[in-house]
């Protein structure tokens, strides 16, 4: 699953103003590697009170994992991920060090 995590993570961008976030989804995939259904917030972490910023900030996340689905599974892996729910943080680079694939990882819910 860490490669899943780093193929989702290089598809995302943190949105311009983020500082020090981190928004943390749940999803599923089917066994052919595409989504069941859109990903959703599980957890938000975003300093300060601009609405429009922290929804941005979701939404870049949220559309990371939908642009980069579907992902090509191992037919051992694919086998058992069919609809297990997943959790994946996603982070602006501040809020990672600066090497946020380093972090990246889906794990089991």
């Amino acid at each position: 699953m860490d490669d899943v995590g780093k193929a989702l993570q290089a598809c995302w961008t943190a949105p311009q103003g983020a500082q020090k976030s981190t928004v943390t989804l749940r999803f599923s995939f089917k066994r052919d590697g595409s989504l069941i259904g859109p990903p959703t917030t599980a957890a938000i972490d975003f300093p300060g009170k601009d609405a429009t910023a922290r929804k941005s900030f979701i939404d870049a996340a949220i559309s990371a994992v939908k642009d980069c689905t579907p992902l090509t599974f191992s037919s051992d892996l694919a086998q058992g991920i069919g609809g297990q729910v997943f959790t994946m943080q996603f982070a602006s680079p501040d809020a990672c060090g600066g090497d946020c694939n380093r972090e990246a990882s889906v794990r089991p819910n």
